[in-house]
């Protein structure tokens, strides 16, 4: 129901800045050779699903807010390859397992995002674009719960596809919204101070919504 909100909002946004920006030109507009750095606020939401072993339950993973930056570059005016860094510390759970709520502890997650986008409209003011690509998740900084020997998180590869718009501000500068959804699982292995050792295929599978800036280069 919030992605739904969020989406909805986000798409009432894009349809009011197309209808405000028809017939406008933003400058020169995006053109092959451009260099575009963006910084974000977002929101990390991930959508997980799991299997665990031995005490079965559920794994989640907290929603987290924090700053993203990225940079984007353009090989043709509709084409772009674009770069997206944040990092974000997850409080993690096993919840309605057969020994209740289980506290993991947190992580760390950094998920370096490469996509490749088709911007629709490089050389209006309103600009949507779409995209997919690829991440890897590092998993670091583990902080285990009390009661826990350790706790394992294995980093992966994973795929993102993503939707979004530049709006032109003048002299660059550029406002942005973006909406992403990563597919990523990773295996989890936890081990108890009484040596039990439950392991969990989860999959993660994370919104990212943020809005920021970007300045043109």
């Amino acid at each position: 129901m919030r992605i739904g909100k969020i989406l909805a909002a986000a798409t009432g946004a894009a349809l009011l800045l197309a209808g405000l920006a028809m017939d406008a030109v933003a400058e020169d507009g995006k053109k092959a050779g451009d260099f575009m750095v963006r910084g974000r606020m977002i929101g990390l939401l991930p959508d997980e699903s799991s299997d665990v072993t031995v005490i079965g339950g559920k794994v989640s993973a907290s929603n987290e807010w924090t700053g993203e930056v990225d940079f984007s570059y353009f090989i043709t005016p509709n084409i772009a390859a674009e770069l997206i860094a944040a990092t974000t510390k997850h409080q993690m759970a096993v919840n309605g397992s057969s020994s209740g709520n289980v506290d993991l502890g947190d992580v760390w997650l950094l998920p370096p995002t490469l996509t490749l986008q088709y911007h629709f409209m490089p050389k209006g003011v309103f600009s949507p674009y779409v995209g997919a690509g690829v991440t890897y998740a590092v998993f670091y900084n583990e902080n285990k719960a009390a009661g826990l020997r350790s706790v394992k998180y294995d980093d992966a590869w994973g795929y993102a596809f993503q939707a979004g718009f530049d709006y032109s501000l003048g002299s660059n500068w550029y406002f942005n919204a973006d909406v992403k959804k990563i597919f990523l699982n990773t295996d989890v292995t936890v081990t108890t101070n009484a040596g039990t050792v439950v392991h969990a295929d989860t999959d993660l599978d994370p919104w990212v919504v943020g809005i920021g800036l970007g300045y043109k280069f």
